[in-house]
């Protein structure tokens, strides 16, 4: 694909002072743009590259001053960042425009298939399934019986989706994920061992959520483990059955949620979050990398940190006083020392 600065203008409505027919085709840091890359300068640490990079095209602020002449064509707007990030949302689009149904697949007679489909490769479609419209699916997907997709999803290289699984619409899977899978379900016999519990449910993924590679999200053991509207998840994240994520939360990579824990809205976990089950999380709770919950968080918009987590000042209160343990220790030692001379003296 290639561009003109002029073509790059309009699309931003910007200005362009320089070459207008400078062409590229391959975007790049503005630190290693080269002939042919367009690039963007926004944060002023990297002002200096402006005058020393290669790119043939740079998109900077309306309110940019230069104080040396520069090589590249520049495109000026009022927002570099902004649409630099336009431009690269419709790069991303038309780089997975795939349309068309590849050889071989399988695709039971039963299914149905919406409107101008992509259907990759080695992809499984069982009975009973519902594609809908715009739907990207990638090579070796398997999508089990009764599955339901929306309009304007994408599913990448891999992804599995178990029987009965109801999924939004503008939801992005990505490698490796898979929705579904049983829950961790066994109960104890006399004997010691173990017997499954069948998990019979299903999993429900509202519209506009994305779920991160190889992530999991176990199907429940009766009713629905949801994700809401909104949510991002990272890669590799554990959800267990019958858990609910509510609308807009962000969770960071391998996080773990155990069994029937309800997160409310506008919630963020950090990395290596890992939370018990059977609890609720409160409306717009952040919370530590790599801490702990193992109790209800009832108080909305509140910070939490450690493990066992605490308020995240108090946390950080704690980690203060720990650093200090040694020393202390020291004084301890000391003053013990002291006490033992002390009673000498006096016998």
């Amino acid at each position: 694909m290639q561009f003109t600065a002029k073509d790059i203008a309009f699309m931003l409505n910007g200005t362009v002072e320089g070459d207008p027919l400078a062409v590229v085709n391959h975007l790049a840091k503005i630190e290693e743009g080269a002939t042919g890359s367009l690039s963007f300068l926004a944060n002023p640490k990297y002002e200096q590259y402006i005058y020393t990079t290669n790119a043939s095209v740079v998109i900077v602020n309306n309110s940019l001053q230069l104080t040396a002449p520069v090589k590249t064509t520049l495109i000026r707007v009022e927002n570099a960042y902004t649409s630099f990030s336009l431009l690269l949302e419709q790069y991303n689009t038309i780089k997975l425009n795939k349309t068309g149904v590849e050889e071989p697949n399988f695709i039971h007679e039963s299914a149905k298939i919406g409107a101008q489909p992509y259907i990759g490769a080695f992809t499984y479609i069982s009975q009973d399934a519902v594609i809908g419209d715009n739907c990207k699916i990638y090579p070796g997907c398997y999508i089990a019986d009764n599955v339901k997709l929306g309009n304007n999803v994408t599913l990448f290289p891999g992804v599995k989706i178990y029987f009965d699984c109801v999924i939004g619409n503008n939801v992005v899977i990505h490698s490796g994920a898979i929705i579904g899978s049983d829950g961790f379900g066994f109960a104890p016999n006399a004997d010691g061992s173990y017997k499954k519990v069948a998990q019979i449910g299903n999993v429900i993924i509202e519209d506009d959520v994305e779920v991160g590679a190889n992530t999991t999200i176990d199907r429940a053991t009766m009713g629905s483990t949801v994700i809401r509207k909104g949510v991002k998840l990272d890669n590799l994240i554990q959800i267990a059955h019958n858990v609910e994520i509510g609308q807009n939360t962000v969770i960071a990579a391998q996080t773990g949620i155990s069994g029937s824990t309800k997160v409310a809205e506008n919630v963020i976990l950090g990395g290596q979050v890992g939370i018990v089950g059977h609890i609720t999380i409160a409306k717009g709770t952040q919370v530590q990398a790599q801490s702990g919950i193992s109790r209800s968080i009832t108080e909305e918009d509140k910070k939490w940190g450690g493990t066992p987590a605490l308020p995240y000042n108090n946390n950080m209160r704690s980690n203060i006083v720990v650093s200090r343990l040694p020393d202390l220790e020291k004084r301890v030692n000391e003053l013990e020392k002291i006490i033992k001379e002390l009673r000498k003296s006096v016998d």
